[in-house]
């Protein structure tokens, strides 16, 4: 088992990990990107066939370099976005090491230790940018384990064509829920589930305002300013081109939240049913941070608690990339780029008091 010391630890080889690499690289400081996967592009590779950013290319960029635009395509898909993030890598030269599983943090006196797999890192600071696509939640519903067909969740869903011709319900109105919809309403016999009436952003706003009005709303916070309700404001659903084609049609209309499910399909309050083959769970994330238990700051919601990124409970360590409470627009490509600036600076400043 090697041990190593170095400035910097970066856990988590994404987009996220890759924004703190170009700014650590840009102040000097010495470090290592350590990530779990066997290739590169963080989640990215197991996005489904159809995904599609909320943003042009120009618009969804990390640090440093422009995403190129996609042949065709206004809104890049998640293969092109993986080609971008693996030229990154290489045109900045960050030091990534794959896959190396990292199984803990622990404090060891000046130190944060970072326990692997196949060794431990000895560092001055850490920055944890596992993101949230490895935890993927389900609700806990009446009935889950008495239904005979197959259940899905994002992290699993890949094409409609898998559907074709098969009764699918898909559950939640957020992005994820609206574009896999879209993408079975031709393939299946679809029913879609929210547990609100779904909300459609205006056809003209996409993840430019929505960076824009995050940023808004963490500045007015931080001057003690009225809360400006932030991207919640505005919807939950952006129309990309493929929703909106879907939804003009007449083809994506949600209903209400069933109660239970029974063994062929779901069951709703007032007793009114739907067979079901396949049931795709559309239901969000938790951040992925199983490896910084040893360090005991978890608080409400499986968070930790955060000034900008720094971790209140221990200072030599950062957060980011897991959404608002670690940065406005944080989980994005192209709002990732400010809090990573703002972690290696301040990570800089510490190495520079250490000595």
């Amino acid at each position: 088992m090697t041990e190593t010391t170095t400035q910097v630890v970066v856990i988590g080889g994404g987009q996220a990990g890759l924004a703190a690499g170009y700014h650590l690289r840009r102040l000097g400081l010495e470090f290592v990107i350590l990530d779990a996967q066997t290739e590169p592009g963080g989640a990215w590779p197991y996005a489904w066939d159809s995904l599609r950013l909320f943003s042009p290319a120009a618009y969804s960029s990390l640090p440093g370099r422009l995403m190129p635009p996609q042949v065709g395509e206004e809104y890049p898909d998640a293969g092109h976005v993986v080609t971008y993030l693996r030229d990154y890598e290489k045109r900045y030269e960050l030091p990534v090491q794959r896959p190396v599983h990292v199984t803990g943090v622990h404090r060891e006196g000046p130190l944060l230790r970072v326990e692997t797999r196949t060794g431990a890192w000895r560092a001055l600071a850490v920055i944890s940018a596992t993101g949230t696509w490895w935890r993927p939640f389900i609700p806990a519903i009446a009935g889950r384990g008495t239904f005979r067909g197959i259940q899905l969740h994002t992290v699993d869903y890949r094409r409609a064509r898998e559907f074709a011709g098969h009764r699918a319900i898909v559950v939640g109105g957020g992005n994820s829920g609206a574009q896999i919809a879209a993408d079975l309403a031709h393939e299946a016999e679809l029913t879609w589930v929210t547990r609100r009436r779904p909300r459609f952003l205006a056809d003209d706003i996409d993840g430019r305002a929505l960076f824009d009005t995050a940023t808004a709303r963490r500045r007015a916070l931080d001057e003690g300013r009225t809360d400006t309700g932030g991207v919640a404001s505005l919807g939950d659903i952006v129309a990309v081109p493929p929703v909106r084609e879907v939804r003009d049609r007449g083809l994506l209309k949600a209903a209400p939240m069933f109660t239970r499910l029974t063994p062929d399909g779901v069951e709703w309050a007032d007793g009114a049913r739907a067979q079901a083959d396949a049931i795709i769970w559309c239901t969000g994330f938790r951040p992925a941070l199983s490896h910084l238990a040893p360090l005991q700051l978890r608080g409400s919601r499986g968070h930790i608690a955060t000034t900008g990124t720094r971790a209140m409970g221990e200072p030599r360590l950062h957060l980011l990339g897991y959404g608002d409470w670690t940065g406005p627009a944080s989980a994005t490509l192209i709002g990732v780029g400010r809090p990573a600036r703002d972690a290696a600076r301040d990570i800089a400043e510490l190495v520079a008091e250490k000595g």
